[in-house]
């Protein structure tokens, strides 16, 4: 596995490498919606957007994580990715240009296991309930099942959080189980998380459902 900077491209989004150029544009994207103020999901404040960059750049350098910034595409063009080939069309929601609606990232990879985690994902209030959420799911997990040759794909979110878990079943991933008092949340809540994966024999499958999917919101 080359754990290194990747650009993910396709029909409705471009994932590209997290930095610090990009704190502006995600305070924007975490103002719309006013999204720190989930009980459910962390996501950095106006004052904590920069420190949370930089922490997230420690990743790579150890590479344990590779954060993404998620930017909706607007401009026409023909895409192929593996054996997916999008037929171009402008997303449902389109803004004036391409913009930054959110971050994601591959965390705790392990390379020995051929084993990463996909998470620390949101999205402006504009950008949910779009193709922007299931594109990016395909592209990373495309990335490490076909580029990284991973056998498992883990998925992990507050059991709370049922707009996630509805979220993360849709991919195709199955329930393993609850984690308990897993973590504690930034307004000290003890968070219980649920735990989902994809292993390597489910992945043509939820691959050909995904694309399924994005073919459908092609069609005009």
């Amino acid at each position: 596995m080359e754990i290194s900077p990747v650009t993910l491209e396709g029909q409705y989004v471009r994932l590209e490498p997290l930095s610090t150029a990009h704190e502006e544009a995600l305070i924007d994207s975490a103002s719309d919606g006013e999204l720190w103020n989930s009980a459910v999901t962390v996501v950095p404040t106006h004052d904590t957007m920069a420190a949370y960059i930089e922490a997230a750049l420690d990743g790579p350098a150890r590479e344990h994580e590779l954060p993404f910034v998620i930017i909706r595409k607007t401009s026409d063009e023909i895409t192929t990715r593996g054996e997916v080939v999008f037929l171009t069309r402008s997303a449902g929601v389109s803004p004036a240009s391409d913009e930054v609606v959110g971050t994601t990232r591959f965390y705790d990879i392990q390379k020995n296991d051929r084993r990463v985690a996909i998470g620390y994902t949101w999205l402006s209030k504009r950008a949910q309930r779009t193709a922007v959420n299931t594109e990016s799911k395909l592209l990373m997990l495309t990335h490490a099942f076909e580029r990284w040759q991973c056998i498992r794909v883990e998925f992990i979110t507050d059991v709370l959080n049922q707009q996630s878990r509805a979220a993360i079943l849709r991919l195709g991933a199955k329930q393993e189980g609850i984690l308990r008092n897993h973590m504690i949340m930034p307004n000290g809540r003890i968070r219980d998380s649920v735990c989902f994966s994809i292993i390597t024999e489910e992945w043509p499958e939820v691959k050909a459902r995904l694309a399924a999917k994005l073919e459908a919101l092609a069609r005009p």
